[in-house]
């Protein structure tokens, strides 16, 4: 007589009568939850205010600073999130 092994991965668990539904956890936040966002959305707007009431700082250089703090968020995210399993719709705000 063989064993099989049996895969129970996708479906529900009942406990005590009751459908219990497994959610699996990320290792990152929703990008609106986190510090990192709201400083680069404070930056930005410092260095666009600056730009405006600055005769040093002109539009040209203003707007090279603002792409540079965005690429340096979406590299801080993508290495944030490098490696986490994350289920689709499992987000929540």
């Amino acid at each position: 007589m063989s064993t099989t092994a049996v895969d129970h991965s996708d479906r529900d668990e009942r406990v005590r009568g009751e459908r219990v539904r497994r959610v699996g956890i990320d290792e990152t936040k929703l990008s609106l939850k986190t510090t990192e966002f709201w400083a680069m959305v404070g930056l930005i707007a410092a260095i666009l205010i600056a730009s405006a009431v600055s005769d040093s700082l002109d539009d040209v250089r203003a707007w090279t600073l603002v792409a540079a703090v965005g690429i340096g968020y979406m590299l801080s995210r993508g290495l944030a999130k490098s490696g986490s399993n994350h289920r689709e719709g499992s987000d929540s705000i």
